[in-house]
């Protein structure tokens, strides 16, 4: 790759943040500070003359030593914060799409209650979306909990992602999470509406199945 290439078609920059010069300030003081403190205990330590007087000195040293360990292992997020700008768009100048590297996105879930499947559904087709080769894209949903809830879910979301990817191509959408956009969405077309009943078909079958199942475990006490 040309230098002159790469300085054209920057993938991403980053900048130090103003506050750097003052973390650096604050941590020297903050430093001298600790070791004085240190130098105290254990100068208390070694004059010490009783038992009492012995443990209460170690006690306070080692106290202060576990503390000022935390302190400066703490420290790396604060010696140099920077902000970070990545610009994706100039990818396709550095590095052609069929040397895209593969990417597998393992999408986790274990309980359908405390993890609702409409929630799982909007990730996976978000993640469906990504404008990236589809021949190199591979999602995977892991669902410790077996739920037959979620992978109904699942194989709705797969029915439903071929209108969706098309969808979001045609209209260049950015926001590619099903119920985000259609929360913002403030101008209705005779295609976001199909998209849309379509989606919230989705999430009335989802609903009836978990209902259905509701009751036939508790009965009719479930029901909301």
């Amino acid at each position: 790759m040309e230098p002159s290439t790469m300085l054209k078609a920057p993938l991403h920059s980053i900048r130090s943040m103003p506050r750097t010069v003052f973390n650096h300030l604050f941590a020297g003081v903050y430093t001298i500070a600790l070791l004085f403190l240190l130098y105290h205990h254990a100068f208390k330590l070694f004059s010490s003359t009783t038992f009492p007087s012995f443990f209460i000195s170690i006690s306070m040293f080692i106290s202060d030593l576990l503390l000022a360990f935390f302190w400066f292992t703490a420290q790396g997020f604060r010696i140099r914060p920077v902000t970070r700008e990545v610009f994706p768009e100039n990818l396709e100048e550095m590095i052609d799409k069929k040397d895209f590297p593969d990417i597998d996105i393992f999408i986790c879930t274990s309980d359908p209650y405390k993890e609702p499947p409409i929630d799982i559904v909007n990730t996976a087709l978000s993640v469906m979306a990504y404008d990236y080769p589809t021949e190199k894209l591979s999602i995977y949903v892991s669902d410790d909990g077996g739920s037959e809830l979620t992978l109904f879910a699942i194989m709705e979301a797969a029915k439903f992602g071929a209108h969706w990817l098309a969808f979001c191509r045609e209209n260049k959408v950015l926001d590619r999470s099903p119920a985000e956009i259609f929360r913002l969405q403030e101008t209705e077309n005779s295609k976001t509406e199909k998209i849309k009943v379509k989606s919230f078909s989705l999430v009335f079958i989802a609903k009836i199945v978990a209902n259905l199942k509701c009751l036939m475990e508790d009965g009719f006490s479930c029901l909301h």
